[in-house]
């Protein structure tokens, strides 16, 4: 008696999903995706009022945005790893329900302190997002024709930071105020949810699990110690001073622990250290650090230098802002289609950095004064260029390990890119405090006139407010100001350019069963006979 013939395997069985439910699976996705992009770009033009009406200072605004980063600098590697250990799926409807509950509690803050502690929360989730909606789209499709979809990823990211910053300065001068800002993201979580239950059907793999709850304990409290030094250092404390070398001692002993725990302790290490021993993969964590201090710690100031030394209301900064992401929407979207149809990327990582650098340049020419079209002109220059490095250069590394390595490669990336941001921010942020300190005190003394307000030399007021003569002093001051910390953030983008140009091109597989050919070459024929099975 003949035996029946197999049943053919499902996509979701085969590890291999066909082009419409790729489509499916990406909708979830890229809305959870926009919901983690949105989640900053959205508050970027409340932040002067939200300073203004919780009596902040500019350190405060700083760590604002740096308590976000933080989170998501500490968690991505985790959520990383916890991506090649259960469900996926699972995991992204977790980040999404942290993200909800972390902006609930910031809509509702009613002081600085409160709206950091909110904004680290919604850093848990913002972090498992982007970790995870790549390490998913890596696990559904081969690098060859990721571009593709990588391009569908950019223009997302395109969008949530146009439509941010515009909804966010709608928001903020309608009735509801910054509160409701904290409030725009929840529906598209909610959907995002749902959508991922419906659409998102990946395997999951069965194996021991290792949680190296030490190594991310170390990781975590390392990266809070050294960011907290940089961020009050020459406020709080004197750079050289007896506070300094404690928390630098400490912050460096703990990192170094981290390393000892992750390269001979750890079973299942957060950052496996022998991912490493790749070249490509070195040098894209080098640039990616490098570039998350130029991207991170210059732009995220521009909505604040629109609003306080061109006297914009948060609408206008939001419109200006789309000068820059324009560019990045269009240079995303080509590159990611190119890429896919010859499979070479190294020339757009090369020259999406020159246009970094030459964007950065520019921009540290610009003072209170400068023409809105000339900057708006800079801007684009450097939105052109981050369109066509950021994505690609997760892509350089995703083709370059197994399968099993999938998630914890891209969040080393990811995770060192957000590093690289959040000391950015802060160092950036602690020097354009001190600038805008010491030339608002200079221009008082210069006009022979108190300032008519009550507020420590650090305070931010709200300029719009303020009489004509003394408006001018502030403008002149943050205006002068902003154009150093872009020239500053130029030479990290010159390195990160270096370190993109030793980058080796490999041509990008064509499915991901390559990728296990060589670690498990019984598992990838295994996967191969099926997936002829499936074809047939």
């Amino acid at each position: 008696m003949s035996q029946a013939p197999a049943a053919p395997l499902s996509a979701e069985e085969s590890g291999q999903m066909t082009h419409r439910q790729i489509l499916e699976a990406l909708s979830g996705l890229l809305l959870a995706m926009f919901v983690a992009m949105l989640s900053s770009t959205v508050v970027t033009n409340a932040l002067p009022r939200i300073v203004s009406d919780l009596h902040g200072s500019q350190t405060g605004y700083t760590w604002v945005v740096v308590a976000t980063m933080l989170a998501m600098t500490a968690t991505t590697p985790i959520w990383g790893k916890l991506s090649d250990l259960f469900s996926k799926k699972l995991l992204v409807q977790l980040a999404l329900v942290i993200y909800i509950a972390g902006s609930l509690i910031a809509a509702f803050a009613p002081s600085m302190g409160v709206l950091i502690g909110a904004r680290v929360v919604q850093g848990l989730g913002v972090g498992g997002l982007t970790a995870l909606v790549q390490v998913v789209i890596a696990t559904m499709i081969s690098p060859r024709e990721r571009g593709r979809y990588s391009g569908y990823l950019g223009a997302t990211f395109a969008l949530a930071t146009v439509s941010g910053p515009l909804i966010g300065g709608v928001v903020v001068d309608s009735a509801l105020g910054w509160r409701g800002c904290f409030f725009v993201g929840l529906p598209f979580a909610v959907v995002a949810f749902f959508l991922l239950q419906k659409t998102l059907h990946l395997p999951v793999v069965k194996r021991p699990v290792h949680i190296d709850y030490l190594g991310a304990t170390l990781l975590v409290a390392g990266v809070s110690v050294l960011l907290v030094w940089v961020s009050l250092a020459g406020n709080d404390f004197a750079w050289v001073s007896a506070t300094t070398a404690v928390l630098v001692a400490l912050g460096v002993v703990l990192l170094a622990g981290a390393v000892y725990v992750e390269g001979r302790v750890a079973v299942e290490p957060v950052i496996p250290l022998r991912l490493f021993k790749d070249r490509t993969t070195t040098l894209a964590t080098i640039a990616s650090v490098l570039i998350g201090v130029a991207m991170f710690g210059s732009t995220v100031y521009l909505s604040q230098y629109f609003q306080t030394s061109r006297g914009m209301t948060p609408t206008e900064a939001g419109l200006m802002s789309m000068a820059m992401v324009g560019g990045l929407f269009v240079s995303s979207l080509v590159s990611g289609r190119v890429i896919s149809d010859t499979g070479r990327w190294k020339g757009w990582l090369v020259g999406g950095m020159v246009l970094v650098v030459v964007g950065l340049a520019l921009l540290g020419t610009i003072d209170e004064t400068t023409d809105l079209v000339v900057v708006g002109g800079f801007m684009a220059i450097l939105g052109v260029g981050l369109g066509a490095t950021m994505q690609n250069l997760v892509l350089s590394v995703q083709n370059n390990v197994t399968m099993s390595d999938m998630g914890a490669a891209s969040s080393v990336v990811a995770f060192f890119r957000t590093m690289g941001g959040s000391i950015g921010v802060s160092v950036l942020g602690a020097l354009l405090s001190h600038q805008v300190a010491q030339q608002v005190t200079d221009g008082y003394v210069a006009a022979q006139r108190p300032p008519s307000f009550s507020a420590d030399s650090h305070a931010v007021p709200d300029v719009a407010s303020l009489p004509g003569w003394e408006q001018s002093i502030w403008e002149h001051a943050f205006g002068t100001s902003f154009g150093h910390i872009f020239l500053v953030a130029t030479p990290f983008a010159l390195l990160a350019l270096g370190c993109v140009l030793l980058i080796r091109e490999v041509p990008l597989r064509t499915s991901n069963l390559e990728a296990e050919a060589t670690a498990a070459p019984e598992t990838a024929a295994e996967l191969h006979r099926a997936v002829v099975r499936n074809e047939a």
